[in-house]
């Protein structure tokens, strides 16, 4: 029939949807979004099913009124829709290797990298994360995940990268060979301490309907951080992060942005293109260097 997008359970009879997924994208490769189960044990499988290829996932429909029908409704025309126009041949692993990424002399004293990401962000952030050597700036993280899924991302993350990953904690040093991710449900920003940068986590209201917000950690860095960061925005649906950007900009902090051809979905990083907040726009695969070349006094 070739759809335009289909949406594939990760729990069927005889072949499972992780099987079915892994021969789809080999066979005929095409838009998919998974429906999965919303607790922590559901998280590896659909973590998994991100790596195959899927673009997004939505969890399956809680019993209750008609009201959450709705909701649930217009959430899967949203993800199909954004699924529709995805593009699904965005490079799945990086350009570059660990041998080609050479630091400088010194690290920049205090110097903090920020990455905000949305849908197609698991993998990107995985992808810039594994090539990065123990010697890397402290690397704090807001990618759009629900609570049940951070945990197990943040333990992906750090099974396949040189450096520590953690599911950032209330005021947990920021040290540098380490990455913290936001907790679902929580905003992750940075503050100051006596002994250096800390995670301080929010569970305020949402900010561009998401929590965690890639604005509240942008402007945290902006705040705290000074000229001495990095803003990087990764692929994403919407503009979460893209006005916090440019007040990076506008502070001098330097600014990344992943291009269109390697994005899954343009949305954030396009939103602040177009607001003029991006110093340099990089394929996927160039985006560490770069990270470490800013991070490292020539």
């Amino acid at each position: 029939l070739s759809p335009d997008v289909l949406t594939l359970d990760i729990e069927m009879p005889k072949m499972n949807g992780i099987a079915f997924l892994s021969n789809l994208m080999r066979l005929r490769p095409m838009p998919v979004v998974m429906i999965s189960t919303l607790t922590h044990a559901g998280a590896p499988a659909t973590l998994e099913a991100l790596e195959l290829g899927a673009v997004d996932f939505l969890p399956k429909p809680k019993e209750g009124g008609a009201n959450d029908l709705r909701d649930y409704r217009a959430s899967i025309i949203s993800k199909v829709r954004i699924a529709a126009s995805a593009n699904i041949n965005a490079i799945p692993q990086s350009e570059q290797d660990k041998s080609k990424i050479v630091a400088g002399k010194r690290l920049i004293p205090n110097f903090i990298c920020a990455i905000g990401a949305s849908t197609g962000g698991t993998e990107a952030i995985k992808e810039v994360l594994r090539v990065l050597p123990k010697q890397s700036p402290p690397i704090v993280i807001a990618q759009h995940i629900p609570a049940a899924f951070s945990g197990s991302f943040a333990d992906r993350l750090d099974r396949t990268s040189e450096l520590k990953v953690y599911e950032a904690q209330h005021n947990q040093p920021i040290l540098s060979g380490c990455a913290y991710l936001a907790p679902g449900n929580k905003h992750l920003v940075i503050d100051r301490s006596a002994y250096g940068f800390v995670c301080k986590l929010l569970d305020t209201d949402l900010v561009n309907r998401h929590k965690p917000s890639v604005e509240v950690l942008f402007d945290s860095v902006t705040k705290h951080a000074g000229k001495n960061a990095l803003g990087i925005m990764l692929t994403g649906m919407g503009a979460d992060g893209a006005e916090a950007m440019l007040r990076m900009k506008q502070a001098d902090i330097e600014t990344i942005a992943q291009d269109q051809a390697t994005s899954v979905v343009w949305g954030m990083p396009g939103a602040a293109v177009k607001l003029g907040a991006v110093d340099e726009q990089l394929p996927l695969g160039k985006i560490a260097a770069k990270l470490i070349n800013s991070a490292y006094k020539k």
